[in-house]
C-alpha cells in the first residue's frame, strides 16, 4: 500500500515538473513588444507579439522592449549663443525602437545616451547661432537636432521620429534689452513709414503738376493749331477773292472803279448816318464821288 502511494506521488510530481517545464517554454508576448532571448548567455532570437516557444532553462528572456513611440525629456541646460548671451534651453525627443537586438547589445542605456547626445548637440548648434536666430529659427534647430540624433542612433537600433525644443529662457536683463530694442525698431519703422508716405505725397503732387502743365501746353498747342488753321483758311479765302477780283478786272476794266466807288459810297453813308450833331461830312472829291455814282448807275443799267 505504501509502495503504491509512493508511485502515485512520484507520478504527480513528474507531471507537475513536466507541466512546469512546458509552461517555462511557452511565452505569450503582448502586441507592440519585442523580447530578446539569450541561449546560454548568447543572443538567440527576438520574440514578437503572439505565442512563442523557447527551451526551458536554456533560453532566457534578456530584456523586453516596448516598440511604441516613446519620449525622452531633455533637462534644461545653460548654453551660450554666438553673440555671448547665456540662455536656458530644454526639449523633448520622440524615439521608436526598431531593432531590439541592436538596442540591447549596441548601447548600455539608449535613453540616457540619447539625452546626453541631444544636450551636446544643442550646445553645439546654439553656439553657432546668435540670440535672434535662436529665437526665430526653432524649426531649423529642431531639424538639425533630429538629423544629428538619427545619424548616431541608427547603430543603436532606434529611430528619432521628432525633436522639439520646448522652452528657451532668456535672462531678465537680456529680456529688457530685447524689449527696448524692439520698441526702438518699431519707432524707426514708424518714422520710415511716415517719411515714405510724405515722399510719395510729394512725388504724387509733382506728378499732378507735371500732368497739369502737360495738359495746359497741349491745350495751348491745339488752340494755336486751330487759330493757325483759321488764319490759313482765311488767307486762302482772301487769296481766292483777290484772284476772283483780278479775273473780273481782266475781263472788265471798269470793275476796279466799281469796287472803289462802292467802298466810297458805303463809307460816306456810314458817316452820314452818324448820330453826332456837331459833325458835318463834306466830301473833298465831290466830282470823283459823283463820277463814281454815275459809274455805278451805268453798270446797274448794263446789268438790267
Amino acid at each position: 500500500m505504501d509502495i503504491q502511494l509512493t508511485d502515485n506521488a512520484l507520478v504527480i510530481i513528474l507531471f507537475i515538473a513536466v507541466l512546469f517545464i512546458l509552461m517555462r517554454g511557452v511565452k505569450v508576448v503582448p502586441q507592440a513588444e519585442n523580447w530578446v532571448i539569450e541561449r546560454l548567455g548568447k543572443y538567440n532570437s527576438t520574440l514578437e507579439g503572439g505565442l512563442n516557444f523557447i527551451i526551458p532553462f536554456i533560453d532566457d528572456v534578456r530584456v523586453k522592449y516596448n516598440m511604441q513611440e516613446q519620449t525622452i525629456d531633455i533637462p534644461s541646460q545653460r548654453v551660450i549663443t554666438k553673440d555671448n548671451v547665456s540662455i536656458f534651453i530644454d526639449g523633448i525627443v520622440f524615439i521608436r525602437i526598431t531593432d531590439a537586438q541592436s538596442a540591447t547589445y549596441s548601447a548600455l542605456d539608449v535613453k540616457q545616451m540619447i539625452s546626453q547626445l541631444c544636450q551636446t548637440t544643442l550646445r553645439s548648434e546654439i553656439g553657432s547661432l546668435e540670440l535672434d536666430e535662436t529665437l526665430s529659427s526653432r524649426d531649423d534647430l529642431n531639424a538639425s537636432l533630429m538629423q544629428a540624433l538619427n545619424n548616431a542612433s541608427n547603430e543603436w537600433g532606434l529611430k528619432v521620429t521628432r525633436v522639439e525644443v520646448s522652452d528657451i529662457s532668456v535672462p531678465e536683463e537680456v529680456q529688457k534689452a530685447m524689449e527696448l530694442q524692439l520698441q526702438a525698431t518699431r519707432e524707426r519703422r514708424a518714422i520710415e513709414t511716415k517719411a515714405q508716405a510724405e515722399k510719395n505725397a510729394v512725388i504724387a503732387e509733382a506728378e499732378a503738376l507735371k500732368q497739369k502743365a502737360f495738359l495746359e501746353a497741349e491745350a495751348l498747342e491745339r488752340t494755336a493749331d486751330a487759330e493757325r488753321y483759321q488764319q490759313e483758311q482765311l488767307g486762302i479765302g482772301q487769296q481766292l477773292a483777290i484772284e476772283a477780283v483780278n479775273q473780273a478786272m481782266q475781263e472788265n476794266p471798269q470793275a476796279a472803279e466799281y469796287l472803289l466807288a462802292k467802298d466810297r459810297v458805303k463809307a460816306f453813308s456810314g458817316l452820314a448816318e452818324s448820330d453826332s450833331s456837331n459833325k458835318i461830312v463834306i466830301p473833298v472829291e465831290t466830282s470823283e464821288l459823283l463820277g463814281s455814282m454815275s459809274l455805278i448807275q451805268h453798270l446797274l443799267k448794263q446789268d438790267k
